[in-house]
């Protein structure tokens, strides 16, 4: 009898094992279909990569440059244009890098790539004092490098991994730090005028990101530079973000679509939009006050929450 108890305890388990494998390839498979149709849909909307391209895709060794490539590998494949791409690497000499992690991964996955070696971390590391952020002065060497190599390469675009949670963090930085409305753009021309950047993780969130990288298993490499500086700016802005999401879900979707809903007559910026020259005229706006109408936030699962004003 025990023997028989013991047979149908196992089919079970294979069972419930089964099913929870094909719930994890389904899930698996729906995150797939969900990066895909973001990273397309940011790149259609942008106009991110035209025919002939050639996109240099900057690979850090974090998840997001790695998903990045890896998204846009899939989406080459089925795209109605050709366009080329090339990694690049920057290995800046940091102590303990491992500088065969992302070579052999590049020859394996059959991507054409290119190492550049500059001893950018000696550069910060002097320049810097101890316990001070280094991520500045390290973005604009690593940038005016990067810049250079695509026109070696003759590069047409360069892509970032930046991805939506950080476009948010760097809006809220500007704005609480900088005094500024403005954030990182899913396009943008370079300061020299001579290069076209883009993030095409523009509309992916970062929580779909680390699923990815995990279910990818990347050979991500950490950055010793910045990466044990617990206290950044940037990082309280994403802990405050994440514990945002987690209480009122949704709000970070809102903040992003804010982003691309922009209302110059309903702020301050007077060279936006012509303040001193506005007259009363009697033609009815769509954008005019609305300042003693009841205003209507919505989330979404949560009923609309009505302000009046006073």
């Amino acid at each position: 009898m025990s023997a028989v108890w013991t047979e149908h305890e196992n089919e079970a388990a294979d069972m419930t094992a089964a099913s929870a494998n094909l719930k994890v390839e389904r899930e698996t498979h729906k995150l797939e279909k969900r990066l895909c149709r973001e990273m397309g849909r940011a790149i259609v909307d942008f106009n991110m990569v035209e025919e002939g391209d050639k996109v240099m895709v900057c690979m850090s060794g974090g998840k997001d440059s790695y998903a990045m490539l890896d998204i846009l590998l899939k989406l080459r494949a089925r795209a109605p244009i050709h366009f080329d791409i090339v990694a690049v690497n920057l290995d800046q000499k940091q102590p303990g890098f491992p500088e065969h992690v992302l070579p052999e991964y590049l020859a394996a996955l059959g991507v054409p790539f290119h190492i550049e070696n500059q001893d950018t971390y000696s550069i910060v590391k002097r320049v810097i004092p101890e316990g001070k952020t280094t991520c500045g002065l390290c973005s604009r060497l690593r940038r005016g490098i990067l810049y250079r190599v695509a026109d070696e390469l003759g590069a047409t675009k360069v892509a970032l991994g930046h991805h939506r949670d950080d476009i948010l963090q760097t809006f809220l930085l500007n704005m609480f730090f900088g005094a500024k409305l403005k954030s990182m753009p899913p396009k943008l021309v370079s300061d020299d005028g001579r290069h076209v950047v883009i993030r095409p993780l523009a509309y992916v969130a970062e929580k779909d990101l680390v699923r990815w990288a995990r279910h990818r298993q990347f050979p991500i490499i950490p950055c010793t530079l910045c990466g044990s500086q617990e206290n950044l700016q940037r990082k309280q802005v994403g802990e405050m973000l994440r514990e945002w999401e987690k209480k009122f879900p949704g709000r970070i979707e809102n903040m992003f679509s804010a982003l691309q809903n922009v209302v110059p007559s309903h702020l301050a910026d007077r060279t936006l939009y012509d303040f001193a020259g506005l007259k009363a005229d009697g033609i009815a706006r769509e954008d005019g006050d609305k300042a003693f109408d009841p205003e209507r936030f919505a989330a979404p699962g949560i009923p609309a929450l009505q302000v009046v004003a006073h």
